[in-house]
């Protein structure tokens, strides 16, 4: 028996050891992916706020990217990288990070914008929330990319109905990726000024259940649904992401606040688009009113 024992030993040692490799491989690929905390939800708060810079140049913008949702790690180091060249160009102040301990009434007061990038997820405890709230309605700037818009946000009802105005249903799938043709509208708006009409771009792009302008919010671009194909597909199904109506850039007025959502940014490339880069400068411009304008909205 004894020698018997010994192969059946060895083959489940074998498996087992194979099992915790392949365990070990799915983990640091899920990791990789970003979409750790899809797997292994997280609701961490942060308690300590972090130190701002003892001279913070005005006006300032505020990078927030904590991700307790999916993590678009190459958009996230992009758009970060970007604006931080941006604020240096302009003169701007600029600080980027993850703690949302920021998010008080003494720190925020030294922002004029605050930029969503691709952050996710459950990422501010009531106080945190309660302080963005009254920092915007008394007139700061908010704007947000890509992933500030999904469907990881709502549990904070305030956000979805003052900041996106409708309910994130999916993005496309197979391919996750496709060029499409972006029209802009609201032409005389200063976060569209020198931009063309029309342009491409390629994205993994958001469908709403419905359009924000349902809701109010001034639309500024919309995409063109026979320039790519709005369907998601996944497990040999297929799911409709139409929505006739589709906007991917829009803003609204917060109170005195002023807030601006693009649908780009996913990936790193999308930082890298002219287009794109004029909308998050223009947008800073306009958020933060640090330029003269004849726009009579908000």
């Amino acid at each position: 028996m004894a020698r018997r024992r010994g192969p059946v030993l060895r083959i489940f040692r074998g498996v087992l050891l194979l099992a915790l490799l392949l365990m070990v491989v799915s983990l640091a690929y899920i990791w990789q992916l970003g979409a750790w905390n899809l797997v292994f939800p997280s609701t961490q708060h942060d308690t300590v706020a972090p130190a701002l810079p003892a001279e913070l140049r005005s006006p300032a913008v505020l990078v927030f990217s904590k991700t307790n949702a999916f993590r678009h790690k190459e958009g996230i180091a992009a758009g970060a990288s970007y604006l931080q060249e941006l604020s240096a160009q302009r003169g701007w102040g600029y600080f980027h990070t993850e703690n949302g301990a920021v998010f008080n009434t003494q720190d925020l007061s030294r922002f004029q914008a605050i930029v969503f990038l691709n952050a996710s997820g459950d990422i501010l405890d009531a106080a945190q929330e309660q302080a963005f709230q009254q920092w915007l309605q008394g007139g700061g700037g908010w704007l947000g990319v890509h992933s500030a818009g999904d469907d990881s946000h709502l549990g904070w009802r305030w956000y979805i109905d003052e900041l996106i105005g409708a309910r994130f249903t999916a993005h496309i799938l197979g391919p996750q990726f496709q060029r499409a043709t972006v029209v802009l509208e609201n032409h005389g708006h200063p976060a569209l000024r020198g931009i063309p009409d029309i342009w491409q771009h390629e994205e993994e792009w958001y469908s709403w259940a419905s359009s924000p302008r349902a809701a109010g919010f001034t639309i500024l671009a919309t995409l063109d649904e026979d320039s790519y194909t709005p369907v998601q597909k996944f497990l040999g199904r297929e799911r409709d992401l139409s929505m006739g109506d589709h906007p991917v850039v829009w803003t609204n007025c917060v109170d005195a606040g002023r807030s601006l959502y693009m649908a780009m940014g996913h990936r790193a490339d999308a930082f890298a688009q002219p287009q794109v880069q004029r909308l998050l400068e223009n947008g800073l411009v306009w958020l933060m009113g640090v330029e003269k304008s004849d726009y009579e909205g908000c």
